[in-house]
């Protein structure tokens, strides 16, 4: 495969991040809004995997002493080689230099895929929220990260 670049997201990625978004998600944030992460949004972190376009993305909240995963996604075509895991290892490392205490997502209990990654690089499983998802009522599997202490 090509060199993969992660670097942080600008503005001028919105639209090649949503083309990401619109094939990954059964219901995708709007172009709109990733531009207002960009630029209204103090406390959005987002990361980029680009090759010659985007091929996937990351992003997270920094809310208190803890970030809040918003989304992870890879084009489909990318899907399975890494790319992900790169991008996840990449916002774990900004976090820690954040100075976070933790990091948290929620994901479809359904997407085994992500929660073994999200396991393999220390997420530990801490719930479910009930019928989380709009779009089929799918539960979501609660996970955390502790940041602190773990030297």
């Amino acid at each position: 495969m090509t060199k993969v670049t992660i670097r942080k997201m600008t503005v001028v990625d919105a639209p090649g991040v949503h083309a990401v978004e619109l094939e990954s998600f059964a219901t995708p944030w709007t172009l709109e809004s990733f531009i207002a992460e960009m630029t209204q949004n103090p406390n959005a972190y987002y990361l980029v995997a680009e090759t010659e376009e985007i091929i996937g993305f990351a992003g997270l909240w920094h809310i208190a002493d803890e970030g809040h995963i918003t989304n992870v996604a890879v084009k489909q075509k990318a899907r399975g080689t890494g790319i992900g895991e790169a991008l996840l290892v990449a916002l774990i490392e900004q976090a820690r230099q954040l100075g976070l205490r933790a990091m948290t997502l929620e994901v479809r209990v359904s997407n085994t895929p992500a929660r073994t990654l999200y396991e393999k690089l220390g997420f530990l499983y801490a719930g479910t929220r009930k019928r989380y998802y709009q779009d089929n009522n799918e539960d979501a599997a609660i996970y955390w990260l502790k940041l602190e202490g773990d030297e």
